[in-house]
């Protein structure tokens, strides 16, 4: 265990204050949570402020960064112990000192007290973050029950086989658990029986988002930023957050705005013409230097970051790097 002020400034941490990065060492991901920094008396953040998008550094005196918050944004990623994410599938695993959070509210642009209290206690936070809540739907991942008893997470299916011998698209969040759900506007939305413990690809970022992180959800298509909509091309077009990439038509020509936790789109079937089709997350650059995402898949049969029926990169000459399209960060 080290104190708060022990941390050290990650390799990670340049990507997002000088866009450049030494690939770190491999560790047991297993341990991670176990390392995290015991409490100190906090110093005080000094915030640096950075553009495209607009951001500010949360630093510890010497320069030590420890949070980026992005204005718009709920989501911050933080500096902590280092992890590895892998799947037998995977070409390159993802080893990564990113840690993504989600604010209560969307960041105004100032440390204000509540946000700097926030944040001291996000940076000593044991509890799993959205990346390793990710990890606990992909395959082989073991049943974890709430104190209801109730199935949160575990080893989830895209969906239930169609007589075609497909899975069949639709599962949401609440089909997974298995429960009916009321969202704020009233509307009361029952679970389908056979998609008990499934997900598919807008379904698990609603679950990860929204049910395990508390961004609004809605049972459709919302007005722009108020909740997470139901369907992929719906996120594309009106989620919380900001535009990191827009959509145009084509793979985006950089991607250097990228940060862990970012929903990242795609245009992956060709049969359905030029709208979104696909949602993930990334993750964070793999070992090799390559854009991972994780989404849930249909030919994958759900939740993976493996290149199973087609690598989860979002550059090179794949399917999802070619058809990657926009980013957003909620």
């Amino acid at each position: 265990m080290v104190s708060l002020r022990g941390w050290a400034v990650c390799a990670w941490a340049m990507v997002l204050t000088t866009g450049t990065c030494a690939k770190p060492a491999a560790v047991n991901h297993g341990d991670a949570a176990n390392d995290l920094p015991v409490a100190a008396p906090p110093d005080p953040f000094s915030p640096r402020r950075l553009s495209d998008p607009p951001r500010t550094v949360a630093e510890r005196p010497f320069g030590t960064t420890l949070a980026v918050l992005t204005d718009g944004a709920r989501t911050v990623v933080l500096v902590g112990p280092q992890r590895r994410f892998e799947e037998p599938t995977a070409k390159n695993a993802v080893v990564t000192t990113a840690w993504v959070r989600a604010l209560p509210a969307p960041f105004s642009g100032a440390l204000d007290d509540k946000t700097t209290a926030w944040l001291d206690a996000a940076l000593v936070d044991p509890s799993p973050d959205l990346l390793a809540l990710a990890m606990e739907y992909i395959d082989g991942a073991p049943p974890i029950l709430d104190a209801k008893k109730v199935q949160i997470a575990g080893d989830a299916d895209y969906g239930p086989l169609t007589d075609l011998g497909t899975r069949e698209e639709g599962a949401d969040f609440n089909d997974y658990l298995g429960l009916p759900w009321t969202f704020s506007d009233g509307t009361l939305d029952r679970p389908h029986g056979d998609m008990l413990h499934s997900l598919d690809c807008s379904g698990y970022m609603r679950m990860l988002w929204g049910y395990r992180n508390g961004v609004p959800l809605a049972p459709g298509p919302v007005t722009a930023g108020q909740a997470l909509p139901r369907r992929a091309v719906q996120m594309d077009a009106s989620s919380p957050g900001i535009v990191i990439i827009s959509n145009q038509q084509a793979p985006p020509m950089t991607m250097d705005q990228l940060q862990p936790g970012d929903l990242v789109f795609f245009d992956a079937d060709p049969t359905d013409g030029p709208a979104i089709d696909h949602v993930g997350m990334f993750l964070d650059k793999d070992e090799a230097g390559h854009y991972r995402f994780i989404s849930s898949r249909k030919n994958a049969n759900g939740p993976t970051l493996g290149d199973d029926h087609g690598a989860s990169l979002l550059d090179g000459t794949g399917l999802y790097a070619q058809s990657f399209r926009s980013a957003r960060r909620l």
